[in-house]
């Protein structure tokens, strides 16, 4: 029995190991980190700072939080700066001790194994493809009554699915998660590439709702991955003064809180990169939509969702074309609560989009079937060679013969 293989964003060693490539000659597109790369003012800043490792960060952050302050808008008092993250989701399922636990699904999976350490139950409450993923904030409370939570889990924008929740949605939904002592979690990983980022970002609702804590993190926005720093903004200042208390020291070491100062305050970069990625998002979005064996669903991360409506068409055979090409992109088979065909990539490179998208286009091309495939070659035959009504006959024979064979296996 043949096991499907699987690869995430950040396995591109698995992918070149097993297909045979070099890893300069993929392009990531199942990593979702912005194209751009780190910001050039920054790695020279850097360069010319590495004796910051000689000294201990300043274990408070005062620096970083009122540059982040500035950034999001919100007092330095609310902000927890961590290793990535993965620390403060940690921290945060620590500290609540949920005893029923519901994440808004499909998505990322780092939640559910986080939580497999507590004694918390999990649900799921799945984001519906016919409907574009957007969320039912009613039926989501319905179902968050009728188990009895005490914890949710949301991704805003949605990974996988790149959809949204507004403020309006988020309001209806936080008063009734205050009025039913229901703690939120929201991941805003993505929310700098949403077109708006004001309509979508629920930091401002911080400094109405004790009950929420918003995280965000450089590795996707800024293509800092490797740096691990993450922050926490919550207005409860009684909560954030435990998660302190259990957080390891110096978590966020010199260097990174010095590069984490230079990232929000570079303007000419994130001016740069929401330029490029809304173009280009938009584009590809465009350009998708007329094909139609493929659905693209509405996007506000610097990602796509693409379902395949191609019948014998998979995800896989999609993946296996792109990495042909020195594309990877994402096979979302792994993603639970996902059924269907569904592969997602981010948005590169004008010039590598363009690739892709010439792969995609390939599908449309395509025969739809095996007797299309044979009627074409038939044809295609026929004009390579001139020949007779007698030969043209015989020819057809043949991939009659051909097609009726095969077509039983």
């Amino acid at each position: 029995m043949n096991t499907k293989l699987e690869f995430h964003g950040s396995d591109i060693e698995k992918v070149c190991e097993h297909y045979g490539l070099k890893k300069d000659d993929i392009v990531n597109f199942g990593a979702n980190v912005n194209p751009l790369g780190l910001s050039e003012q920054v790695k020279k800043a850097l360069a010319a700072h590495l004796d910051l490792l000689s000294s201990y960060p300043d274990r408070s952050y005062t620096s970083l939080r009122n540059i982040l302050s500035t950034y999001c808008q919100i007092p330095a008092d609310f902000i927890l700066p961590g290793n990535g993250s993965s620390e403060l989701i940690s921290l945060l399922i620590e500290e609540r001790r949920p005893k029923h636990t519901m994440i808004l699904g499909p998505t990322y999976s780092e939640y559910s194994r986080e939580l497999g350490f507590s004694d918390s139950t999990i649900d799921c409450f799945y984001l519906k493809p016919e409907q574009d993923f957007q969320l039912s904030v009613e039926e989501l409370c319905l179902a968050l009554a009728k188990k009895q939570i005490d914890f949710l889990i949301l991704c805003n924008p949605n990974n996988p699915t790149s959809s949204a929740i507004f403020h309006p949605e988020l309001i209806k939904l936080l008063e009734f998660c205050q009025d039913h002592n229901i703690f939120v979690m929201i991941d805003e990983t993505y929310v700098e590439f949403a077109p708006d980022v004001d309509a979508v970002t629920a930091v401002p609702l911080t400094q109405n709702f004790q009950n929420l804590m918003v995280l965000r993190g450089v590795s996707k926005f800024f293509a800092a991955p490797g740096m691990r720093f993450g922050y926490g903004i919550t207005g409860n200042a009684e909560f954030l003064k435990k998660l302190k208390s259990k957080q390891i020291p110096w978590s966020l070491n010199s260097l990174g809180a010095f590069a984490g100062e230079l990232l929000f305050q570079d303007k000419d970069y994130i001016k740069k990169t929401r330029n490029l990625i809304l173009s280009e998002r938009e584009y590809m979005y465009t350009k998708l939509r007329e094909l139609p064996f493929f659905y693209v669903y509405p996007a506000y991360a610097n990602f796509l969702l693409v379902q395949i409506q191609k019948d014998g068409l998979t995800s896989s055979d999609v993946f296996e074309a792109c990495i042909r090409e020195g594309l990877m992109i994402r096979d979302c088979s792994s993603f639970t609560g996902l059924e269907g065909e569904f592969v997602r990539f981010c948005i590169m490179d004008p010039e590598d989009n363009r690739r892709l998208l010439t792969v995609f286009q390939k599908f449309h091309n395509q025969p739809e079937n095996r007797y299309d495939l044979y009627t074409e070659n038939f044809h295609h035959e026929r004009k390579q060679h001139s020949m007779s009504t007698k030969h043209e006959m015989l020819l057809f024979l043949v991939y009659n013969h051909s097609f009726q064979y095969f077509s039983k296996y």
